[in-house]
C-alpha cells in the first residue's frame, strides 16, 4: 500500500476509534495500538505536507461531549498529554527539556496517571462553584450537579480561621481551578458489573468507561448511589500559593483535597527510572485503576518557557505502563444462554491474580474466536486485561500444549433446554431457536418486557421475575397480567408491596403501541425499529400479517429482521400471549394522540442539538417523527436543518457551517409546524 492511501486508512480508522471511545465508551483497542496509529499517521503527514488536513485526527484533540449538558468554555485549555510506551522517548523527553531549558537545572514531578474521566473545579471564595469534563479540551460538560455528589471532593474549603495553625496552611486564592480524574474504584466497578450480569445487561469494559457513564447520568442519585471516587492533579490560578507544582498539590492537600501519595520530586533520568519501575509492580494493589506515570517539569515558571505544542505541554509526557499478561491453564469451556437466544462459550481456567483482582473465567465471543486460536481442552492461555477489565485470551502457548490435548468442539445444542442450535447468516453467535421454552430465554424475555424503555414496570426487577418463574406463577410475558395479591403477599407481611407490584403491571395497560412492540422481544427488533414498524402498520394485526417484501420496504428493516419478525408471528405460542395480552387491556393499536399530526417535515432528515426552553429534547423527536421527519443523530450531507437550542455543540455548529446546513431555531421550528399557533 503506498503512504497516500495508508495515510486516508488511518484517518478512517483513527476517526473511528476516537468515536468509540469518546463519545460511546465502547472501544475497540487499546491505548497503545491506538498511540502506534497515530504516530504512524504523524510521520506520514509530516513527509507529505501536500496531504495537510485540518480534520485530521491528528490536528483535533477526541471529545467526550455530551449535548444534554450546558457546554461551557475552560478558562485555560484542557490539552493532551504526549504519550510513550518505553524509556527511550522518556530520555528523549528528559533531553529536549534540557535542551528547551538551556542547560538550566529543572526538577520532575513524578506522578500516577490515574485511568478516569478528566474534571476541572472551580473554587470561587472557598466554594465549589462549577465541574466541567474535559471534553473537546476548549468546551466541557457542566456536570456539577453530579460532582457535588461524590464526597470525596470537597463543596466548602475550609476557612484559614478554622486552622489551628495558619502559617503551616497557606489561604486558598479568592478564585482558583484545580483538575483532576473522576475513578470508580476497582471494588465498585467488580459490585456494579456483578448486578449487570445478573440482570444480563452489557458489562462495562473497565473503571474508566463506568465512570464516565455514571457522570453523565442525568440523575445525580444514580451518580450518588454509584460511590465514585476523585484524585486532583494540577492547580492554575491567578494567585497561586508556590512557583512549584509539586509543592502546589500539597498545599492544596491542606486545603482539603485528594492528592495522591503517589507522587515523588526527582532531578535524574535514573530517579525517573526508579519511580516508573517501582509502580509497574506497586500500582497493582491500588484501589482504584492506573494506566501510567505523568512527569511534569516542577516549576511553573519553566512551564510557560517551555510552552506548548498544538496539543500537547512540552513541559509533561506520560510514559503508559504495558497491558499485564498472565499465563494459565484452560480446564473446560462452558456456554451461557441470553435472553435473545445468543450462546456465548466462556473459558474456565486456574484461577491467577491479574490486575489486582482472582481471573478465573474469560469470555471466549464465539466460535469463530475459538477457531482462531486453535484452543485446545488443557491448553495454556494468555490472558490480558491492559485498559479492559474484563479477561480476554489473547493467545496460547503452543510449546506448553499436552499431547493428548483435545480441541475445543462448540456444542451443538443448547446447554439449557437441549434445542439444536442455529446460526442465522451475518451473525457471528450461534442461537438457541426455542425462544418460549428455554428457561434463561423465557426469564430474560420477562426482564426485557418489564423494562423501562419497554413496559416500565419499575415495581419488578430481575429477582423477582426469577423467583415468580421457579414458582409457577409465571411461564411467559402475559403471565404477570393474572397475578394477584395473595399470591405474591408472602404470609401477609407484604401485602402493601405486593399490591404496588400488581398496581405497577395493571398501570402498563396504557404503555403506547410502540413501546408494546418493542416489550414483545422479538429478535433483532430494538426500540427504533419497534416505532417504525408500530407507525406503519399501526395495529398489531397489520404487523402480524406482513409478509416480508412489505416489512423490508421500510427503511431500518433488513432481510434478517423481517425474517425473525415473520417466524415470531407463526409461532402459536406467541399468538396466543398476544391474544391474551390484547385480552387484558394492552394497547395493540397506534394512538391517535401518537398518530402523525401532517406530512410538513417529510423527507426530511434533522439533527437536534442544544438546550431548549418550550419543550424537551425528546418532545422534539416525537413532534418530528408526528411531522413525518425523521430524527438522525449526526450532521451529514443529506442534514436537512438542525433544530438548534441554547448552547449548540461548538463541533456541530462547525460542521453545520462548513455544509451549508440550516440551522433553525427553537420559535421556528414551532412557527414551522404549528403556523396558526
Amino acid at each position: 500500500m503506498d503512504e497516500i492511501k495508508r495515510i486516508e486508512q488511518l484517518r478512517k480508522e483513527l476517526h473511528e476509534h476516537n468515536y468509540r471511545y469518546y463519545v460511546l465508551n465502547q472501544p475497540t483497542i487499546g491505548d497503545q495500538e491506538f498511540d502506534f496509529m497515530m504516530h504512524e499517521l504523524q510521520d506520514l503527514e509530516a513527509r507529505h505536507p501536500e496531504m495537510a488536513d485540518p480534520n485530521s485526527p491528528t490536528q483535533r484533540v477526541g471529545s467526550d461531549l455530551n449535548e444534554e449538558f450546558l457546554q461551557v468554555e475552560h478558562k485555560y485549555p484542557m490539552l493532551s498529554l504526549a504519550n510513550t510506551y518505553n524509556e527511550q522517548d522518556v530520555a528523549d523527553w528528559y533531553e529536549s527539556v534540557k535542551k528547551g531549558l538551556a542547560g538550566e537545572d529543572f526538577e520532575v514531578c513524578c506522578e500516577m496517571k490515574y485511568d478516569g474521566l478528566s474534571i476541572s473545579l472551580t473554587y470561587v471564595d472557598g466554594r465549589l462553584t462549577q465541574a466541567v469534563t474535559r471534553g473537546d479540551g476548549v468546551h466541557g460538560d457542566d456536570v456539577t450537579a453530579n460532582v457535588k455528589t461524590i464526597r470525596s471532593i470537597p463543596l466548602v474549603l475550609a476557612k484559614p480561621s478554622d486552622s489551628t495553625d495558619l502559617f503551616a496552611t497557606p489561604s486558598y486564592p479568592k478564585e482558583f481551578e484545580i483538575r483532576g480524574e473522576i475513578l470508580m474504584p476497582w471494588a465498585v466497578f467488580e459490585r456494579l458489573n456483578k448486578e449487570r450480569e445478573e440482570a444480563e445487561e452489557p458489562l462495562f469494559a473497565n473503571p474508566r468507561n463506568a465512570a464516565s457513564g455514571t457522570l453523565k447520568s442525568q440523575k445525580s442519585s444514580l451518580v450518588a448511589s454509584r460511590q465514585l471516587d476523585a484524585y486532583l492533579y494540577y492547580l492554575l490560578g491567578e494567585e497561586l500559593p508556590a512557583e512549584g507544582h509539586y509543592e502546589n498539590l500539597e498545599v492544596a492537600r491542606s486545603w482539603g483535597f485528594k492528592i495522591s501519595e503517589g507522587m515523588k520530586k526527582v532531578r535524574t533520568l535514573e530517579e525517573i527510572y526508579d519511580f516508573i519501575n517501582y509502580w509497574d509492580k506497586a500500582r497493582k494493589s491500588l484501589p482504584v485503576a492506573t494506566d501510567g506515570i505523568v512527569l511534569k517539569v516542577n516549576s511553573l515558571r519553566q512551564q510557560r518557557s517551555l510552552g506548548f505544542t498544538a496539543k500537547s505541554p512540552r513541559w509533561a509526557i506520560a510514559y503508559k505502563f504495558k497491558a499485564e499478561r498472565v499465563c494459565t491453564r484452560l480446564n473446560e469451556v462452558t456456554y451461557q444462554v441470553g435472553r435473545t437466544g445468543a450462546v456465548t462459550p466462556v473459558a474456565n481456567m486456574d484461577p491467577v491474580q491479574l490486575a489486582g483482582t482472582t481471573v478465573k473465567r474469560a469470555t471466549l465471543n464465539n466460535e469463530d474466536f475459538i477457531k482462531s486460536f486453535d484452543l485446545h481442552i488443557g491448553d495454556y492461555v494468555y490472558v490480558e486485561k491492559g485498559g479492559e477489565i474484563i479477561p480476554k485470551i489473547v493467545g496460547v502457548d503452543i510449546d506448553q500444549r499436552p499431547i493428548i490435548a483435545q480441541p475445543v468442539q462448540f456444542i451443538k445444542r443448547c446447554p439449557e433446554c437441549g434445542t439444536p442450535l442455529v446460526r442465522y447468516e451475518g451473525e457471528a453467535a450461534w442461537y438457541c431457536p426455542n425462544d418460549t421454552g428455554c428457561p434463561p430465554q423465557i426469564k430474560g424475555r420477562i426482564e426485557h418486557f418489564i423494562a423501562r424503555k419497554a413496559m416500565n414496570i419499575d415495581s419488578l426487577g430481575p429477582e423477582t421475575i426469577d423467583d415468580y418463574y421457579r414458582q409457577g406463577l409465571i411461564h411467559n410475558i402475559a403471565d404477570l397480567y393474572d397475578i394477584e395479591v395473595p399470591q405474591i403477599n408472602g404470609d401477609g407481611s407484604r401485602t402493601k408491596s405486593a399490591q404496588r407490584i400488581v398496581n405497577g403491571i395493571a398501570a402498563s395497560k396504557q404503555v403506547p403501541f410502540e413501546r408494546v412492540v418493542f416489550a414483545l422481544g422479538i429478535r433483532f427488533v430494538g426500540e427504533t425499529s419497534a416505532k417504525l414498524l408500530a407507525r406503519h402498520f399501526k395495529n398489531i394485526d397489520a404487523l402480524m400479517s406482513a409478509g416480508l417484501e412489505e416489512l423490508q420496504e421500510i427503511e431500518g428493516i433488513g432481510e434478517v429482521m423481517a425474517k425473525s419478525i415473520i417466524t415470531y408471528f407463526h409461532d402459536e405460542k406467541n399468538l396466543e400471549i398476544i391474544r391474551r395480552l390484547r385480552d387484558y387491556g394492552l394497547q395493540m393499536e397506534l394512538s391517535t394522540v401518537n398518530s402523525q399530526l401532517s406530512t410538513k417535515l417529510e423527507g426530511q432528515s434533522i439533527v437536534i442539538s442544544g438546550v431548549f426552553a418550550h419543550h424537551s429534547r425528546d418532545e422534539y423527536k416525537a413532534l418530528i417523527e408526528q411531522n413525518g421527519g425523521k430524527n438522525v443523530g449526526s450532521i451529514s450531507n443529506k442534514t436537512s436543518f438542525i433544530l438548534a437550542g441554547e448552547n449548540m455543540g461548538p463541533s456541530k455548529l462547525q460542521k453545520a457551517e462548513k455544509l451549508g446546513i440550516k440551522i433553525m431555531s427553537e420559535d421556528e421550528f414551532l412557527a414551522l409546524i404549528h403556523p396558526n399557533s
